[in-house]
């Protein structure tokens, strides 16, 4: 007698709330959907969390490449008796002014045959290390960057910025028409499908010995960077990344 009335119970107390098991089926529809979406969620965000790791590790394994060239070129050169140093965080080769020296208010070589050699000693060991198998597709641009000391100098009504511009042509120029490398640099493209390779002068503004006492200080200064820049994420991709 009791159970029945238990059933009778219940039945009476489903026949009031019409909406229970309606709202617990509605519940765990709900549960499943927030299940699902938090396991899309998380492969989404493994997925970016992996592209970003990867992007760093790029650009880990562009650095390297860079530091190896850097590397690998004053080591060759060193081989070959001409003396290079490497400056701004494995960045820069630079040629001092004991292997390469302009004298003031010129931009052309020396007439002298040794540092000639070097120059295009320089050039041919460029070449070898960039275009090793793999590495081109790490650098961004190599600049050939010309310096001065600070006197102010007229130079044909353009001044120190001219000078030091003519400077690292003059390199150039020997480069692209004194060694016989195939391919030359100027035909080289990045990554991106742009030329490789640029010229650019910085006049007095980055001096490597500033208080400039006498000539020989201020001969340090007139001088030739060559400078390695690898390939980075874009500021577009950084935006993307972080909107997703």
């Amino acid at each position: 007698m009791k159970k029945g009335l238990a059933s009778h119970n219940k039945r009476h107390i489903d026949e009031e709330n019409p909406y229970w098991v309606s709202f617990s089926d509605l519940m765990s529809g709900l549960l499943v959907i927030f299940i699902l979406a938090s396991v899309a969620l998380i492969i989404e965000l493994t997925q970016k969390t992996n592209q970003v790791d990867a992007g760093i590790e790029e650009l880990k394994k562009a650095e390297q490449v860079r530091r190896n060239i850097v590397f690998d070129i004053k080591e060759e050169l060193a081989r070959r008796n001409v003396f290079v140093e490497i400056a701004e965080n494995d960045t820069v080769i630079r040629i001092p002014d004991k292997t390469l020296s302009f004298l003031s208010g010129e931009d052309e070589l020396p007439k002298n045959s040794e540092m000639q050699d070097a120059v295009r000693e320089i050039g041919l060991v460029l070449h070898q290390a960039i275009m090793k198998e793999g590495r081109l597709k790490y650098l961004d641009t190599v600049f050939v960057e010309g310096h001065t000391d600070s006197d102010n100098i007229y130079y044909r009504g353009k001044g120190n910025w001219g000078l030091s511009v003519d400077r690292a042509i003059s390199v150039w120029n020997i480069w692209q028409k004194d060694i016989e490398i195939e391919p030359k640099f100027g035909v080289l493209d990045n990554v991106y499908g742009q030329k490789l390779f640029s010229v650019s002068g910085y006049a007095a503004t980055r001096r490597v010995n500033t208080t400039e006492i006498n000539d020989s200080e201020k001969s340090q200064n007139r001088r030739i960077d060559i400078r390695f820049t690898v390939k980075r994420p874009t500021i577009a991709d950084l935006e993307r990344i972080v909107a997703q």
